[in-house]
């Protein structure tokens, strides 16, 4: 499994493309990505393997839970292929750059199996108002 971490902060050219970072390349299992938003305000990048899982588990939750499938509908609809380029730079369309907030700076944020694409003052904000006390009650069962 892929692991990205780490946070990266790259220009968004004229025509929508930003580089991936090498180092994300690298962890990524071949060179397909699906780029979609299904958590607001960031973008989210998965390389094939996750997306995989993650439309199996779509699928199972469109079968299990009838009133899931327009749920999925715009999940999927939502969802584009992206192939970085030889620069290795993903184009972002122009409807999720928007629904992302992403004009300029674009912050790559790794999250472990996939990619987050942020404006960076709203990956601040949203780093700011988490909750310490709530980590805090369970950091210990994953750091040990």
């Amino acid at each position: 499994m892929a692991s990205f971490l780490g946070r990266y902060e790259y220009q968004l050219d004229q025509k929508g493309r930003v580089s991936l970072p090498s180092a994300f390349r690298r962890e990524s299992e071949g060179d397909r990505f699906v780029l979609l938003q299904w958590k607001s305000p960031a973008l989210t990048l998965f390389p094939q393997a996750s997306w995989a899982q993650t439309e199996e588990r779509l699928l199972t939750f469109r079968r299990n839970q009838p009133g899931a499938w327009a749920d999925v509908l715009a999940i999927a609809a939502s969802a584009v292929d992206v192939t970085p380029d030889k620069q290795g730079r993903i184009l972002v369309p122009a409807w999720l750059q928007d629904v992302g907030n992403l004009k300029g700076k674009v912050l790559l944020v790794g999250n472990i199996d996939r990619v987050e694409l942020w404006n960076p003052s709203s990956f601040d904000e949203a780093i700011k108002s988490r909750s310490y006390e709530e980590f805090e009650k369970f950091s210990s069962q994953i750091f040990g």
